[in-house]
């Protein structure tokens, strides 16, 4: 199959939708936490968190347009300037998928998925308890992207708790040993597993590939 640009804008918009949101591949699977000031807890799934930094730290996520369609976990995190991120175990994915329904602003995903609340180091924002790597956030910027109206959303580490048998002394993180789940699309999930590591690259220790 191939397709040109108006081949696709052309498309069913149901089609062209899934076509696109799985040609990036296998992306991570991770329920986003927050509470607004009154209290009132949420959570969804995200699959388009992404390092954009190490020092500092910085994460990033894309949310859909506000507007006639409430956004929940923007407008908490912009309220109270903190949120969570917590890898999604493979265990509860259809429990982690069904958070991306719009309830109402009274109903907390965390009750109506049966998913645990869990406040760490008296962190503002609640973590998924089941999840076994969770990132305490706090939000520093957006930027609006003009063309579709989503908006990047920045923020830095603030907290980091991961099961220790998933990281080794020069801490990479094994995310096979945590079961991670991954998202393909919108709706199809992965479970991932350990292939090789590899050492970082200088040019005199690239291997003979036999060209």
């Amino acid at each position: 199959m191939q397709l040109t640009k108006e081949d696709i804008q052309n498309m069913e918009r149901r089609k062209r939708l899934n076509i696109i949101n799985s040609i990036t591949g296998i992306k991570p699977a991770n329920l986003i936490g927050s509470v607004s000031n009154e209290g009132r807890t949420n959570i969804a799934i995200f699959s388009s968190v992404v390092h954009l930094g190490s020092d500092p730290a910085l994460l990033g996520f894309i949310t859909r347009p506000t507007g006639k369609v409430p956004r929940h976990t923007y407008e908490n995190l912009k309220e109270t300037g903190f949120y969570t991120i917590n890898q999604v175990p493979a265990g509860i994915i259809k429990n982690a998928h069904y958070t991306s329904a719009k309830l109402d602003r009274k109903v907390s995903e965390f009750k109506r998925m049966n998913l645990k609340e869990e406040y760490l180091s008296n962190f503002k924002a609640p973590f998924l308890k089941e999840s076994r790597l969770k990132i305490g956030m706090k939000f520093e910027q957006e930027i609006p992207i003009a063309l579709n109206g989503t908006i990047l959303i920045i923020g830095t580490v603030e907290l980091l708790q991961i099961d220790d048998e998933a990281i080794n002394e020069k801490g990479y993180i094994d995310l096979q040993k945590l079961d991670a789940a991954g998202i393909s699309g919108l709706n199809s999930y992965y479970s991932l597993t350990f292939l090789e590591s590899f050492p970082y690259v200088r040019e005199s220790k690239i291997p003979d590939f036999g060209t």
